[in-house]
């Protein structure tokens, strides 16, 4: 079954219209809820670093090998696709897929009707490894995610 690949949040890198200006004054709270929002993520991404180093990746290639099954097209994303989705830089996918495909988690594959599209599809090595973590984080977000989720919903129109 494929997923259907996410894109990254609207608005990256801008206040969605808004001056530092408009912003309201942080009270104590506000700075308690940021911090929490913070220690929630990099426990988290500690976390996921560590199983990652575990299963003979790097977080990196974790987060390049869910890109990859994420992606709704059969044939694959192409490595502009990896681009737009990991937030790099066309020539830093190029080295992640390099070192990927050198590991034996990934292949290149030409597209057969535009010779200059590549696709990069997982390996059975690489898919594998994916499945393991991902069980691995779905378990995690099981037992974590609702004190993830309180932080997060901590922050909506209700709460400011």
């Amino acid at each position: 079954m494929a997923a259907t690949a996410t894109r990254p949040l609207a608005g990256h890198g801008t206040l969605g219209g808004m001056s530092v200006s408009d912003a309201a004054p942080v009270d104590d709270a506000g700075y308690a809820r940021l911090a929490a929002l913070r220690a929630g993520i990099r426990t988290y991404l500690a976390w996921a670093e560590q199983r990652a180093r575990e299963h003979g990746m790097t977080p990196a290639q974790v987060q390049l090998a869910l890109a990859i099954r994420a992606h709704g097209d059969p044939a694959g994303p192409t490595l502009t696709d990896l681009a737009e989705t990991l937030l790099l830089r066309h020539h830093s996918v190029v080295g992640l897929v390099d070192r990927a495909e050198q590991s034996g988690l990934v292949r290149r594959e030409r597209d057969p009707v535009n010779h200059s599209r590549v696709h990069v599809r997982l390996t059975a090595r690489g898919a594998e490894r994916l499945e393991t973590l991902s069980a691995l984080h779905l378990a995690w977000l099981a037992e974590h995610g609702g004190e993830l989720a309180d932080v997060w919903g901590s922050f909506g129109a209700a709460a400011s």
